[in-house]
């Protein structure tokens, strides 16, 4: 990454996902948020490098629509008062050529706390339509309650239907800005 180009970079939504997967009784559901907009300045010495991200809660898709409704509500993300979770890097560490941790401040129904996220360059160069994009892959774990967001069903054997843990994938392509 050390020769990436310098500059201001805007996600681009059709080439961008934004993914989760949580524990929910002997499996794991999968989801994404369906509208963001994010950007990323890539400094000459990269760890000066931010990232910045608000997502739509309410665009959240399971693929279950009922589901996908009882995650809008005030159990979990209570979109009528909180209708976005944003995040804004504070800092970069280079692992290697490919590999950084991003650590940043993520805010969900007014909680912010600080996130850390392994990312990995995929790649920059120039696409059919006469721009210059970069390839991400960024993943990171939370614990949903750190954001109060606790609602939960008890199972026989001290057991919940929903775990605490979220896996969080990102795969994002983003556009130079002229």
């Amino acid at each position: 990454m050390s020769g990436i180009t310098t500059g201001t970079w805007q996600l681009d939504p059709t080439h961008t996902e934004i993914g989760f997967t949580v524990r929910h009784l002997m499996s794991k559901v999968r989801g994404k948020f369906e509208k963001f907009e994010g950007t990323i300045v890539t400094a000459e010495d990269i760890t000066a490098s931010t990232a910045t991200a608000t997502i739509d809660l309410s665009s959240i898709n399971t693929g279950t629509a009922d589901r996908d409704n009882h995650l809008r509500s005030g159990d979990f993300f209570n979109v009528e008062s909180s209708p976005t979770m944003t995040f804004v890097s504070t800092g970069v560490v280079r692992k290697d050529d490919t590999e950084f941790v991003v650590t940043g401040d993520l805010t969900i129904k007014d909680v912010t706390k600080p996130i850390e996220l392994v990312v990995e360059f995929l790649g920059e160069g120039k696409d059919p339509w006469g721009g210059t994009r970069i390839g991400v892959e960024a993943k990171g774990q939370i614990s949903r309650k750190d954001w109060g967001i606790d609602f939960n069903i008890p199972l026989e054997g001290d057991k919940f239907m929903i775990g605490d843990k979220i896996t969080l994938v990102i795969n994002a392509e983003a556009v130079l800005q002229a």
